[in-house]
């Protein structure tokens, strides 16, 4: 099976597929002026704005549930992941990422919103509804919403619940079937309260676990602040082989920079699109700069939190290209992971690390299998939608529960290789969704400037930019005439 697996990820994330990528999210950040930063002041607020209603969720509660998503075991197995393979490099590379992937993301929230319904009294979004409007494809429709059910029930939940077993019980020697249980049991209460329960849970738990996270970081770092220059020298050095050690895997650097941190932010995958549509807002381009901004919290705060951990600390190793030896090998007998983590936190508080890191992968991980669930449940929606789901979606719950006991007791190499299919063949899809349906996003930013020039708050009317079959915002027009 591991073969396969492997295979498979040869083929998806192979050296064409990490530039094109790069590629497609600079040719949104030219397309849009670079919003990433001409409207970062524009993003905050609009963070907090907006209340939710009976169909949708309020702006930072749709924030909350795309971040429970991208801030997971990403944000700290992932990064170690990173320099594992591809040196303190990879750090700069996905730095690169997160900031054109920025637009990546405001192009595919903006369309989710765009093209979004009111369904059984939800509202509903994301590629596989902005596919079939959009382009007019249904069958690519249902071709990502089977991909992402797939992805979200079956492959990525176990690269969570892998991670949270495994800080247990290196933290507290808790065997990881029983991590499990409690994962499951907390998880089965959550989801079985639908989207409501799924983001009153994460607009409490995300900031508390993201802020107290890069608290304590900053603490390590100020600790360490006088090696500051020289550990942002060994990664810009390493993303560009103009470092002696690292020089001579610089492409290991670029591949895995960019290929955690699509994992972590998941700009282009499509994810954040489902949440970004349940947003109640005025205008879609608002609740695409919110989720733009919600990259630059995972990858460039608490990613960077991780990095700068195990960097200052010298706690990591990485691998030759061959995977032979060693480049660095400070590390004796730590699997790549959040071991390096907590091996970084107890070099500066003996024996606090461990427990640490293992309660922050918890939060981390638990809210993004969280995410996973709501995602597919869209898309079950999505496929089903002139059934009744409630049998559907009761399996559903019953899947995503299996899968992530099931990660809890597989091998952490057989977690990730699944969970990188899973997000290769989704980042696929959506990629080439969005680069053909790029139009109306655009024009909703441009619509969305021209009114705020004005002085107004901005409304969306789809016929006024010649948009089609968003049927939602046409009714939405006339009710509010």
């Amino acid at each position: 099976m591991e073969n396969i697996v492997n295979g498979l990820n040869a083929i998806l994330w192979s050296t064409p597929v990490i530039y094109i990528l790069l590629g497609v999210g600079l040719v949104f950040s030219v397309l849009t002026r670079f919003l990433q930063v001409r409207h970062i002041r524009e993003m905050v607020k609009l963070m907090f704005k907006g209340k939710s209603s009976a169909a949708g969720v309020s702006s930072f509660q749709a924030l909350s549930i795309a971040l429970s998503g991208r801030v997971g075991t990403g944000n700290i197995a992932g990064v170690a992941t990173a320099i594992f393979y591809g040196g303190p490099g990879a750090v700069f590379w996905m730095w690169a990422i997160a900031f054109i992937g920025a637009s990546s993301a405001f192009v595919e929230s903006t369309l989710a919103q765009i093209y979004k319904v009111k369904q059984d009294g939800q509202y509903r979004g994301g590629p596989a509804y902005f596919i079939e409007r959009g382009i007019g494809w249904k069958w690519f429709g249902m071709l990502f919403a089977i991909a992402a059910l797939i992805a979200m029930a079956i492959l990525m939940p176990g690269v969570q619940s892998n991670s949270i077993a495994a800080g247990m019980d290196n933290a507290f020697n808790i065997p990881p079937w029983l991590t499990g249980i409690v994962i499951i049991s907390l998880l089965g209460f959550i989801i079985l309260g639908g989207v409501k329960r799924i983001a009153s849970t994460a607009q409490i738990l995300v900031p508390f676990m993201a802020i107290g996270y890069m608290i304590f970081s900053i603490v390590i770092i100020a600790m360490n602040i006088q090696l500051l220059p020289e550990v942002i020298a060994l990664i810009f050095k390493s993303a560009f082989a103009l470092d002696s050690a690292f020089g001579g895997i610089i492409g290991m650097a670029i591949m895995w920079g960019v290929k955690r941190g699509v994992f972590s932010n998941e700009a282009g995958q499509g994810t954040g699109a489902h949440a970004a549509a349940a947003a109640e807002v005025s205008h879609p381009a608002k609740q695409g700069l919110v989720q733009a901004f919600s990259v630059y919290i995972d990858t460039l705060f608490v990613c960077s939190a991780t990095a700068f951990m195990i960097l200052f600390t010298g706690m990591y190793n990485t691998q030759t290209e061959d995977g032979k030896g060693f480049i660095v090998h400070n590390l004796e007998g730590v699997e790549q992971g959040p071991g390096y983590t907590q091996a970084a936190v107890d070099s500066i508080l003996p024996g606090f690390g461990a427990g640490f890191v293992a309660v922050a992968l918890f939060f981390f991980a638990f809210t993004t299998i969280m995410a996973y669930y709501y995602i597919a449940e869209t898309n079950i929606a999505y496929l089903f939608r002139k059934q009744n789901t409630k049998s559907v979606m009761f399996i559903l719950k019953i899947v995503i529960l299996i899968a992530t006991f099931w990660g809890t007791v597989r091998t952490a190499e057989l977690a990730w290789a699944l969970g990188d299919v899973g997000l290769g063949i989704m980042v696929w899809l959506n990629v080439i969704a969005i680069v053909i349906l790029a139009r109306p996003a655009l024009l909703a930013l441009k619509d969305y400037e021209q009114q705020k020039k004005l002085g107004l708050d901005p409304v969306f009317d789809p016929k006024k930019l010649g948009i089609k079959n968003a049927t939602f915002w046409e009714n939405y027009k006339k009710e509010s005439e």
